[in-house]
């Protein structure tokens, strides 16, 4: 173990391959190709090649082949394993070291919660996320989303869709995802991210360490073709979030403890429904 452990403190001790680490964990459970990663980090590919084989030596990532692709995941297993080892024996389980993974162990008290959705522009999937769990459970949620680069106008595809759904959207509009931080700010219970640029990119960690999750999406925003062509793929955005939120609406959070809460959500992100 001690071994292990000292490899992947020396492999995570440097700042490229941290910054690695660090974005894979946002996208997790989402498989990321070599080029993405790159692509995101400013890296050049062979340099990034280079970093993805220290991490999975380390036993810190895992590499699956889809098609003639080559995808990259954090092993979740491995890393949680890191940290217990890191609490356990390095650190004799001190009690003053103990809140985060104490808080792991409690669950969600029964109560109304703060949840934010995030993408890019906030002008379609996360307002999409917004919308649909404030009609399926606006009773147990205080809903919210922003962007981490706001459009100023919502996009008139979306909106037409939450309309011919039935949606008020009449209380939306786009947010910057610095308007929920800050002593006024909500304290946040989950946060969710739909689009991988917006998981993609360094944010500050979120006050009280909220349940996190990624749902990413294509961005129907970029659909080309006719105007037929571009409603049908925020019809099938609109669906495939739709599957997601009430899978979501219907956990049990106030009996589960945090880390069931957890996997619950990384779980519902692996989800692949049809669009409807």
């Amino acid at each position: 173990m001690e071994i292990e452990i000292t490899h992947q403190l020396t492999t995570l001790g440097h700042p490229h391959r941290i910054a690695v680490f660090r974005l894979l964990m946002r996208r997790y459970p989402d498989r990321v190709s070599a080029g993405e990663l790159a692509a995101a980090l400013a890296i050049k590919p062979s340099t990034m090649s280079t970093y993805l084989s220290a991490l999975q030596g380390a036993g810190l990532v895992t590499q699956d082949r889809h098609g003639t692709s080559l995808l990259y995941a954090i092993d979740m297993t491995r890393v949680r394993q890191m940290f217990d080892d890191l609490y356990v024996d390095v650190a004799r389980a001190r009690p003053d070291l103990s809140s985060l993974r104490s808080q792991g162990m409690t669950t969600m008290t029964d109560r109304k919660y703060n949840v934010l959705f995030i993408c890019t522009g906030n002008s379609a999937r996360s307002i999409f996320a917004e919308s649909l769990l404030r009609a399926t459970a606006n009773d147990r949620f205080n809903v919210y989303s922003a962007g981490t680069k706001p459009q100023s106008e919502l996009n008139p595809f979306a909106l037409q869709v939450l309309q011919d759904k039935g949606h008020d959207t009449d209380v939306l509009r786009a947010k910057n995802v610095s308007e929920f931080s800050g002593p006024d700010a909500p304290v946040l219970d989950f946060v969710f991210t739909v689009c991988n640029q917006a998981a993609n990119e360094e944010c500050p960690a979120w006050e009280g360490q909220p349940i996190s999750g990624h749902w990413g999406m294509p961005d129907p925003v970029k659909a080309t073709g006719t105007d037929a062509e571009k409603s049908l793929a925020f019809q099938q955005a609109y669906g495939a979030l739709k599957h997601r939120i009430e899978a979501f609406a219907a956990l049990p959070i106030d009996t589960l403890d945090r880390i069931a809460l957890q996997s619950a959500v990384d779980e519902i992100g692996r989800t692949k429904e049809p669009s409807q």
